[in-house]
């Protein structure tokens, strides 16, 4: 999915799981883009074309009433921001280079200026690093496919993302009813957009100190073309032999594609300077011709090419944007536009819920398993009814789901809510889902003995194997039990003992 399709689709995810929910995009919002999106034939069997078509189509509702994501994403639809960017940090990085004072006010030209010097050095530690963060992620790579970019790399990532995020600059801050909406956005998008966002940052670097060697270049060009410079140097620790050997080493390439010859150690001692002595030195231009092609050899050439490489990451990854589709909320739009209707037997054991928390499981169930869920309520099945199997009720034909309804308050044992919910289970796939809004009502929500009690169900729900779904019909958490509910579906009821 392309990052313009992943970025309305995570908006999207954002505003239907975020709660409370936004007063800008309901129920019948979600029904109408579902229904367009079926009826499109470019999404017809393909469920990311569902998603993404869906999305589209939501967005004509939603930015009209979102002034911040309308704006938001008419600006992010644009790159001309990331070229701004990308010209930015080559204009920036030649200035620098250009204005550095690698020749001094005396007009002699200081071959172990810490510019130069120092340009060089930083590159060759830039290089080793990549090479062993490659090294690194290839040994790693089945631990963690994706490696974490450097701290440079954050830091300029985390610059992008000012210009990547809605209600920032000059967009208007979001309405109340969708900030939590906003926000649950803002962190989504983070995640997914990481890798693509790093490659950028990378892009941008690349760039940057490519530019930086080019001003350098520039600047000793310029100079050397309206001024006659001297070569000389300096050191306080370092002899002629010594000097000389490390500039022979760092300009080797150099030389040997230029042709041009440094003088021998007695000539070069020659150039030896003092503090205030503006008359030492030697003719600069050898020096300048040889200093300029080790800078473009040693960083502006790997440097760009590395900027390259990181443009084309970046358009193959903005091309490529990975979506979480096993998620519960993907999953259940791809149910949607298979068509597979969720048909749920929802059996209460010995607690019979009143209608308020009927209406509540009905809605995070219908959350948690799609727009067309089919909901039935069993009648409730009396504590001891279970040793008569055939007192639990048989579930209608074609029950895709049955949920074993309990309430914390009740101590879960093997003999009577295990022996339920195995039957259930021997007819139909099977979760458990625990009430807690009368537990919490009588002992105040945080209290030990919910904890406690939970514990106790936790064990009970791992001798079937299964996951528990905790929830307060009173005040239900629905993206939480949305997400327990795909959870607990992964690891249904077993149907015997171990």
């Amino acid at each position: 999915m392309d990052e313009a399709a992943a970025r309305e689709v995570t908006l999207l995810q954002a505003f239907e799981t975020a709660q409370p929910a936004s007063p800008s995009w309901g129920d019948d919002d979600r029904a109408w883009a579902t229904r367009l999106a079926l009826q499109d034939e470019v999404a017809a069997g393909d469920a990311r074309a569902f998603i993404a078509r869906r999305a589209r189509h939501a967005m004509q509702r939603l930015t009209p009433r979102e002034r911040a994501v309308s704006t938001w994403l008419a600006g992010a639809a644009r790159a001309t921001w990331r070229w701004r960017w990308l010209a930015w940090a080559g204009l920036g990085g030649w200035l620098l280079g250009l204005l550095a004072d690698s020749i001094g006010s005396s007009q002699r030209i200081n071959l172990l200026a810490p510019p130069l010097v120092g340009v060089l050095l930083w590159n060759l530690v830039v290089y080793l690093l990549l090479l062993g963060h490659g090294l690194t992620h290839l040994r790693a790579r089945r631990l963690t496919p994706e490696p974490r970019p450097g701290a440079l790399v954050r830091l300029t990532q985390r610059v992008l993302r000012i210009r990547s995020l809605p209600g920032q600059g000059s967009v208007s801050a979001p309405a109340s009813g969708s900030a939590r909406a906003l926000q649950s956005f803002a962190s989504l998008w983070l995640v997914r957009s990481a890798p693509l966002a790093a490659a950028r940052a990378a892009t941008l670097l690349h760039a940057g100190a490519a530019a930086l060697a080019l001003g350098l270049i520039a600047g000793l060009y310029l100079r050397g073309l309206v001024l006659d410079y001297r070569a000389a140097w300096e050191s306080t620790f370092l002899s002629a032999s010594t000097a000389h050997a490390v500039l022979s080493l760092v300009l080797a390439p150099a030389q040997a594609l230029s042709g041009i010859a440094l003088p021998d150690v007695g000539a070069f001692e020659a150039l030896r300077a003092s503090h205030g002595d503006a008359a030492a030195g030697g003719t600069a231009a050898p020096w300048i011709h040889l200093l300029a092609l080790t800078l473009a050899l040693a960083v502006v050439l790997p440097r760009s090419l590395l900027a390259l490489v990181g443009a084309l990451r970046s358009r193959w990854l903005a091309r490529h944007v990975v979506l979480p589709l096993d998620d519960a909320y993907f999953a259940q739009l791809a149910r949607q536009q298979r068509g597979d209707v969720a048909r749920v037997l929802v059996v209460p054991y010995a607690s019979t819920p009143g209608a308020p928390a009927v209406h509540a499981l009905r809605l995070v169930l219908t959350l948690a398993l799609g727009d067309g869920a089919q909901i039935e309520i069993a009648p409730t099945l009396a504590f001891g009814a279970e040793d008569d199997a055939a007192s639990v009720a048989a579930p209608p034909v074609g029950t895709t789901l049955a949920v074993a309804l309990f309430d914390l308050a009740a101590t879960p044992e093997a003999e009577s809510q295990g022996r339920f919910a195995r039957l259930l289970a021997q007819r139909v796939s099977t979760v458990l889902v625990i009430d807690e809004a009368a537990f919490r009502e009588r002992f105040g929500a945080g209290s030990q003995r919910i904890a406690q009690r939970r514990d106790a169900w936790r064990v009970f729900a791992e001798a079937l194997d299964t996951l528990p779904v905790f929830v307060d019909l009173a005040a239900p958490d629905a993206a939480a039990v949305q997400r327990g509910v795909q959870l607990a579906m992964r690891r249904s009821v077993r149907t015997s003992p171990a």
